[in-house]
């Protein structure tokens, strides 16, 4: 097992997930700041119609964030139960469906996202004004997914093996490329809106080669070798068994933001920017709970496969309680500071 990694099933949980659970949360600041980078660009840098056009597709976005990071949360459940139950065979089949498993997802999301964006947009009665640009920004995002289908699945095995300072660092370097790229082709440049998904796929693709090149190096069955992908039919159940539920789970409240957007685009350019900006103010308030999650569900997964069943129900109990103190503090903070938050990213009173 790698260096970075913790291992949960000994020792003081409370430690243990609260040492887990600062990376994950900084990981998140930075993966939510990165995402914020291109609708602070584009709003202050090209104007109002552009950010709306970037916040159009905003809520699908968040969907399918929410959808693969709920699949590979389940995904990283299966294998930190064979992690905890010291079967390294299981571990090696898990990993290795679960790589290919992504790999199909990506080409998937490709195909469709890149041959239906303009029908999506239309069915989400995305205003006539800003569908070029709509267009544009949603299909350069589907046409690089493949970058973060992958990275999602390879920080999943990280987690896996208790590994969560691997992902902060390479969401803080993809932070810094992505905000890099949107500065040069948006504010030097003065390229199109289309750019600005560029840069974040540039970002995005490469954090999962940084994810890869660290799972390619580990030492024991979690290594990941490209050459022998194989779907094994068990640990494909499995993974399904857990991640859809995850998944869709992780997908109801941007399935329900998607409706409201839907409903928003019918009043013009100026609401879809205004939802765009609070969507991504929104996506900083859910980080906690979402960071806890995470260490929660790779606590349960690797005591469940070690058959330590006091020690989840202490674990679970602690980590819910600390989770909801910190979101209730943030909560607040957001609420008194919110017009100022919005005004960060379009400074037009409209």
């Amino acid at each position: 097992m790698d260096n970075d990694a913790i291992v949960m099933t000994e020792g003081s949980y409370r430690s243990q997930i609260i040492k887990f659970a600062i990376p994950l949360f900084l990981g998140n600041l930075f993966q939510q700041m990165y995402s914020a980078a291109d609708s602070l660009v584009v709003g202050n840098v090209i104007g109002s119609n552009a950010l709306a056009a970037v916040s159009s597709s905003g809520s699908l976005i968040m969907l399918l964030i929410g959808l693969f990071q709920g699949l590979a949360m389940g995904a990283g459940v299966v294998i930190a139960q064979c992690i905890g139950a010291k079967i390294d065979q299981h571990t090696r089949e898990a990993v290795a469906t679960v790589v290919a498993v992504g790999f199909i997802c990506g080409f998937l999301l490709i195909i469709i996202g890149v041959v239906l964006t303009p029908q999506i947009l239309i069915l989400m009665g995305t205003p006539k004004s800003i569908m070029p640009e709509s267009v544009e920004f949603l299909r350069v995002y589907f046409l690089g997914s493949m970058g973060f289908v992958m990275y999602n699945t390879f920080i999943s095995i990280l987690q896996a093996n208790g590994d969560s300072k691997g992902p902060l660092y390479y969401l803080i370097a993809s932070s810094v490329v992505n905000i890099a790229f949107d500065i040069i082709f948006i504010y030097w440049l003065h390229l199109s809106v289309g750019f600005s998904a560029l840069a974040t796929v540039i970002a995005q693709t490469f954090s999962a080669c940084l994810a890869y090149n660290k799972l390619r190096k580990l030492k024991g069955p979690s290594r990941v070798d490209l050459r022998h992908l194989k779907i094994y039919r068990p640990m494909l159940k499995l993974t399904i068994d857990y991640g859809l539920p995850s998944g869709l789970q992780n997908s109801l409240i941007s399935v329900s933001n998607v409706v409201i957007q839907s409903y928003i685009n019918m009043f013009g350019a100026h609401a879809v920017a205004g939802i765009g900006a609070y969507t991504r103010v929104e996506g900083f308030a859910f980080l906690p709970v979402t960071s806890f999650t995470l260490a929660l569900t790779t606590f349960v997964a690797q005591n469940l496969g070690a058959g330590k069943i006091k020690r989840i129900k202490e674990g679970v109990r602690f980590g819910v309680i600390l989770a909801v103190l910190i979101a209730e503090i943030i909560g607040l903070s957001v609420f008194t500071f919110a017009p100022q938050l919005i005004a960060l990213f379009d400074p037009t009173p409209s």
